[in-house]
């Protein structure tokens, strides 16, 4: 976790607890001057055509894979994801930005209406820039998450800046430094390195068009407060995404040992600090037992320890208070009847003060207990029997959270039926914790509002502007 004081910030390593990299907050007025800055420099970058927009996006990913060596222990310096997993976080970023490439000129062109035009009108729909915007990123995944709203936003005509988590400063650096080199010009992508109050003076900032913000619940209403308070100037528009309770469900007719692991991977990696892990699974009676047994078996062979070493698995949380608000929800779960699989011996790193916490199974769990119901964002996963498609889908769906969910099972038609009733941004049969960048990523609930991604990430990143044309002659 990163420490603060009135003029900086300090990122703290997670494995190491020592210090990584400070950086000193500007005042207000400097960002008064670097939001001024943005919306004059917007001014000429709506004017570069978007075939130049988009080879300039084309080059930056060129620019980005130059830096990835560089980037991947420094990632791992900043949130202690293990070095062996770091590559797939590079990966999906240039995925993402490949694909938002590849639609942006058909998702920004305008529309004709010509063919209902009548003799002597010409009409079409066209797409323009929103203005400035500000986005403000994560710590979890700070190059995966950054990449839905910044390039999309640059090569829509927007002007950025680029608020990073305190955790994760470099990434945004490194992120500017590539459009830069690529020729999106200084003032058009500035990082601003930034304390809550003011994030919400950015926020409510009458140049500031528009806010996406990833991060929680509470951080997502004091954003949201601030674009409100700022109706003087009109209101702008805010995307959030929150948190995340994401459950599965493990259907009597689901391939077991290919679900478990899946499972498994869904909930643990990156040490289950993700929006869309799996934090909570309901499998039915018929095959509970063997399941439970295998995702217990597979948990068990995770190597927890120092993420810098090429055969750790799993690395330690964020932060210490990170992982004593974990242990304790486990430890409330336990006081009301949960049981734990796994046995912290078989972890001699996770220990009391530390960032290290010990993957965890709990099953005779139910929704009176918080760890089925509040965000864990830790190795944590707990697992109830069912009885019903019908009882699953009510325990799902009971939940303040909606961003994904997922049904395992061989019928096709059964996944259909349960995916219609399921209150939640994205539904998968037989995967889970993954973005495609050709589809909406979208919440429900608390779980947020707005799209990144797919075309529609375009969409929300400009507005429609209609042009109706009366042809006079005489």
């Amino acid at each position: 976790m990163a420490s603060f004081s009135t003029t900086e910030q300090t990122t703290i390593s997670p494995h190491t607890q020592q210090p990584l990299v400070t950086r000193t907050y500007p005042s207000q007025g400097e960002v008064d001057a670097a939001i001024r800055r943005a919306r004059e420099a917007q001014v000429k970058w709506r004017e570069v055509s978007l075939d130049e927009r988009v080879k300039i996006g084309e080059r930056f990913m060129e620019e980005f894979k130059k830096m990835s060596d560089e980037i991947l222990l420094e990632l791992t310096m900043q949130i202690g994801r293990p070095v062996s997993q770091t590559p797939g976080e590079i990966r999906g970023f240039l995925d993402r930005a490949s694909y938002m490439l590849s639609i942006a000129k058909s998702s920004l062109a305008d529309v004709s209406l010509k063919d209902t035009d009548k003799p002597g009108f010409r009409r079409w729909i066209k797409r323009v820039p929103l203005g400035v915007v500000l986005v403000v990123a994560p710590w979890n995944y700070p190059y995966l998450v950054s990449v839905n709203s910044v390039l999309p936003a640059i090569i829509a005509g927007n002007t950025v800046l680029l608020k990073p988590s305190p955790q994760t400063p470099l990434t945004a650096e490194r992120f500017a430094t590539a459009l830069h080199r690529a020729g999106v010009p200084e003032d058009a992508v500035q990082v601003l390195h930034l304390p809550p109050a003011l994030t919400s003076f950015a926020a409510s900032h009458p140049l500031v068009d528009f806010v996406s913000f990833t991060g929680s619940v509470e951080g997502g209403l004091a954003v949201q407060k601030a674009a409100l308070e700022a109706t003087s100037s009109g209101f702008k528009g805010v995307a959030l995404e929150l948190g995340g309770k994401d459950p599965a469900y493990v259907r009597a007719d689901a391939d077991l040992d290919y679900t478990a692991g899946e499972v498994v991977d869904g909930a643990f990696f990156n040490s289950g600090q993700s929006c869309c892990a799996i934090e909570r699974v309901y499998v039915h009676e018929l095959v509970y037992n063997k399941f439970v047994d295998k995702v217990v078996a597979l948990v068990k062979r995770y190597t927890l320890g120092d993420p810098t070493l090429p055969n750790t698995t799993l690395g330690p949380v964020v932060s210490v208070t990170s992982a004593e608000k974990i242990r304790k929800q486990v430890e409330a779960a336990v006081k009301a009847g949960a049981k734990v699989l796994i046995s912290e011996e078989l972890f001699p790193a996770a220990k009391p003060g530390t960032t290290y916490v010990s993957p965890q199974v709990l099953v005779d769990v139910d929704h009176t207990m918080e760890v089925m119901t509040e965000e864990t964002f830790g190795p944590v996963v707990g697992i109830q029997k069912v009885s019903s498609d019908e009882e699953a889908v009510a325990l799902m769906n009971d939940s303040r959270y909606g961003l994904t969910a997922s049904v395992w099972t061989k019928d096709e038609d059964a996944f259909l039926r349960i995916e219609d009733k399921l209150e939640t941004g994205t539904v998968f049969l037989n995967r889970c914790d993954y973005l495609d960048p050709a589809l909406a990523w979208t919440g429900v609930k608390d779980s947020g509002r707005g799209v990144s991604l797919s075309k529609f990430g375009y969409d929300q990143l400009t507005r429609a502007k209609s042009v109706h044309m009366k042809i006079v002659t005489s």
